[in-house]
């Protein structure tokens, strides 16, 4: 795993991630290494508080500035212009910290996408439109059992529990049909 500086590329008015290749990113605290090719080692990249409205091109962005784009275990793309959660995600292995809050996500279920990230403990998406879901938290809690903080809040044992009955609830037909099988 590498834990370099994150690759900053926030703040730089990006509107699609094709755009982004062009930009140099943020000076942090930490220097940003760079390998023989120039690539960054780096584990985490932030693209947030642009005006990012999908992320089509995640994967050409990630391989452009990462040495090793499969290592990609933390990404903030917090504060743009996202309605959907992309299957590009999906792709991300080996993600553990997604932050997607502040953006326009407006359907619940754009979570359940998420599913086969088996790594991911950290998630963010208050300031969507899905917050304002009753069973928002119950539906993402359910969906993503591997979290342990979501929202910037620790998903706790009880809540965890609360979650699964919850699930259990809203979805009769589906639990049957997992009995059978």
């Amino acid at each position: 795993m590498m834990y370099g500086a994150p690759v900053d590329l926030s703040f730089k008015a990006i509107r699609n991630l094709a755009d982004a290749e062009s930009e140099e990113p943020s000076r942090g605290l930490r220097p940003l290494k760079r390998n023989l090719v120039g690539k960054f080692q780096s584990g985490s990249l932030r693209l947030n508080n642009n005006h990012i409205i999908n992320l089509y091109d995640l994967h050409k962005t990630i391989s452009h500035f990462l040495a090793e784009p499969s290592l990609l275990a933390w990404l903030d793309v917090s504060f743009n212009h996202i309605t959907n959660i992309d299957k590009v995600l999906c792709d991300l292995t080996q993600l553990r910290v997604l932050y997607l809050h502040g953006n326009r996500i407006f359907t619940l279920s754009e979570v359940d996408k998420l599913r086969s990230l088996s790594h991911l403990h950290t998630i963010t998406l208050h300031g969507n439109v899905i917050e304002t879901h009753k069973a928002y938290r119950n539906h993402v809690i359910s969906t993503l059992p591997g979290l342990k903080t979501m929202d910037f809040s620790v998903v706790t044992p009880q809540e965890r529990a609360l979650a699964q009955i919850w699930h259990r609830r809203s979805n009769p037909g589906k639990r049957n049909m997992e009995t059978l099988q």
